[in-house]
């Protein structure tokens, strides 16, 4: 599945949806942005039940300051409308398989449980 690109208009609307939404903060002028993109391409290739996004965080500067964005890239994952997961810096293959294979496995009401208390 290709990615698609996040704005200000339509990142609620994807990232509310159910399901997993992954989030590739990034820059055109970032080297290790530059570095991740395939790795990320690559993995949206993988996974067909996950929505593989991609925020430019200069065309996107509100989203950035929303989501408090410091350093890029940022990967961030969205599990049924809840962020469960956001660290910067890029990462390998296997380490983004890795985030998948865990958000998948969450318990997503017990994740609720706790972000209520």
């Amino acid at each position: 599945m290709a990615t698609v690109t996040l704005t200000t208009e339509n990142f609620d609307q994807v990232a509310q949806s159910d399901g997993i939404v992954m989030v590739d903060f990034w820059a055109e002028w970032c080297g290790p942005c530059k570095r991740f993109a395939p790795v990320f391409e690559r993995s949206a290739g993988k996974h067909d039940d996950i929505v593989f996004a991609k925020v430019d965080t200069d065309t996107e500067q509100e989203l950035s300051q929303r989501f408090g964005i410091k350093s890029i890239p940022t990967l961030m994952a969205i599990r049924d409308g809840m962020i469960v997961f956001a660290e910067p810096g890029a990462v390998g293959e296997s380490v983004l398989e890795n985030v998948i294979e865990q958000v998948r496995g969450l318990d997503m009401e017990d994740v609720r449980r706790r972000a209520e208390s």
